[in-house]
């Protein structure tokens, strides 16, 4: 089949889905109206409860580094649940664990069971490198913008206005949404569709560790038809959007050795390797400028985007010059658009070390470098199987591999050491966008926005989607409801109001509407 062909396939089956989509959206247009009519309602009437709430949230300390501020939160939020009146408890498959807030509440005559699923952990944060306490959130008129006395200010609030904190966005926003859109229907009268369940954990920002665990130990609690992932940004247009997967996560650190102690670069540079050159290398070694990874067979087990996933992608509105402006960079790595690169697999620098700058610079050839890497898989990449051949072709190429530093006999028996740590890893997930519950949750995104949602097959961030994969065997659709210019695991961590107001939205509609 050429591509012409296979590209007109596509674009059939997608239209076929726009407009099944389309039939069920026009036929619950009105109903649909009404609703979010009465959620603005509630919304416009409840703006200082609704940011208080949230505001309440972002102050507990919810890093790994502080287990208290982790169980206080789940506490609260073990306690919104039921005050709302949920069956609420706390689900763990190992001490120390942070705990799993599960919530559950039947409908009289629903079919349908939906999972909500959010995370209340939040990055680690170095306090000088932001503008304000993490902790103590603070209102702001844009970014950067002034501080705003959001609590005594009378009549409505600017939808420009950004909320500081660590997790504001990343996940406290959708667990917050989703309780103000609970409160609004409650409030109007409104019934859920189907039947909710709640999975809020408490240690997504280190690869939910145990969540897996936990969902195979309650397996029959937590079973659902369909789980909703409230985390994740928008469309950088700021067009709502569903996603269908994630790409995958797999970190290492790499460790090159020099000289045992750091020598004087006129006495010795040009005889004395230096670790800083073989860390560029070393990296040039694995990928190339335009972020093509060189490793042989590491895409032979790429699973191939469908037609109706890369048409997809080709109606996702072009955001690219925009970011190059917002970003300050020249170019990008490469020509195929930005969602169409982050559907392949990418080997990232998170950092690099090696000897001193600045002010404390010395004239020496350093001890060591260190690079931080992580690799982002797509469908049907392992990690166990992207260890195997990174390693596989660095000790082709003249590498000595250890797991920990080198003595002195592999030193001087090797040419180039380096030291591999490698992190647990996990793989990426890929929801079929064309079957039944899928058409139906586009339908409600539709209905809810008043017209059609961006549709991105896979992430380019990493969400552990295929632990909920793995033991349920379900639909897993992602609920984003962020700005995508929110700092996420970076200082100064925001949340645009109306992002929050489109998210309440949302989440209503999915609670109420969505039936197939």
């Amino acid at each position: 089949m050429g591509r012409d062909e296979e590209r007109g396939i596509g674009v059939r089956r997608l239209g076929v889905l726009l407009g099944v989509v389309a039939l069920a959206t026009s036929a619950r247009a009105a109903p649909a109206a009404d609703l979010k009519a009465q959620i603005q309602q509630y919304r416009a009437t409840h703006e200082a409860a609704i940011v208080g709430q949230l505001a309440e949230l972002v102050s507990l300390e919810s890093v790994a580094a502080n287990p208290a501020g982790l169980a206080a939160t789940a506490d609260r939020l073990q306690g919104l649940l039921r005050a709302r009146g949920f069956e609420a408890t706390q689900l763990s498959s190992s001490s120390g664990m942070p705990p799993v807030v599960f919530g559950t509440l039947k409908t009289a005559g629903a079919k349908r069971t939906v999972v909500f699923y959010a995370h209340y952990d939040g990055q680690p944060v170095t306090p000088s490198q932001w503008r304000s306490e993490p902790f103590t959130p603070v209102m702001r008129s844009g970014q950067p913008g002034g501080d705003v006395d959001w609590k005594t200010f009378k009549g409505h609030f600017d939808p420009e206005w950004r909320l500081f904190g660590r997790a504001a966005s990343d996940d406290k926003a959708s667990i917050v949404a989703f309780l103000a859109a609970f409160d609004a229907l409650g409030s109007s009268g409104h019934l859920p569709s189907v039947n909710i369940k709640v999975v809020w954990e408490g240690e997504e920002e280190a690869n939910s560790t145990h969540l897996q665990a936990t969902l195979r130990q309650y397996e029959a609690l937590c079973t659902a038809d369909l789980w909703l992932i409230g985390d994740a940004p928008v469309h950088q247009s700021r067009h709502q959007m569903l996603y269908f997967g994630a790409r995958g996560n797999l970190g290492v650190e790499a460790t090159i050795y020099g000289p045992l102690r750091a020598l004087h670069d006129g006495h010795y540079g040009n005889w004395v390797p230096n670790p800083a050159f073989l860390a560029a290398e070393f990296l040039t070694e694995l990928r190339n400028t335009e972020g093509k990874i060189l490793i042989p067979g590491f895409l032979d087990d790429v699973r191939a985007l469908s037609p109706a996933e890369r048409n997809a992608i080709a109606e996702l509105p072009p955001v690219e010059e925009a970011l190059k402006r917002e970003f300050g960079i020249g170019r990008s790595e490469t020509t195929e658009g930005l969602s169409a690169s982050t559907m392949r697999p990418a080997l990232n620098v998170r950092g690099i070390r090696s000897g001193q700058v600045g002010a404390e610079r010395t004239n020496s050839i350093p001890i060591d470098a260190v690079i931080s890497m992580d690799f982002r898989l797509v469908p049907d990449q392992t990690p166990a199987s992207v260890r195997a051949k990174v390693e596989s072709f660095l000790r082709a190429k003249g590498w000595t591999l250890v797991s920990e530093p080198p003595d002195l006999a592999t030193r001087l028996a090797s040419a180039r050491v380096v030291q591999l740590s490698w992190e647990g890893g996990y793989r990426a997930l890929r929801t079929d966008m064309t079957t039944p519950v899928a058409t139906a949750v586009i339908a409600t995104a539709t209905r809810s926005a008043g017209h059609h949602v961006a549709l991105l097959p896979m992430m380019g961030g990493s969400v552990p989607l295929y632990l909920i994969d793995e033991v349920f065997r379900v639909p897993v659709i992602g609920l984003p409801i962020v700005n995508h210019d929110n700092n996420q695991h970076a200082a100064n961590e925001n949340l645009r109001l109306q992002n929050l107001w489109d998210g309440i939205e949302m989440y209503a509609a999915m609670m109420s509407d969505l039936s197939w």
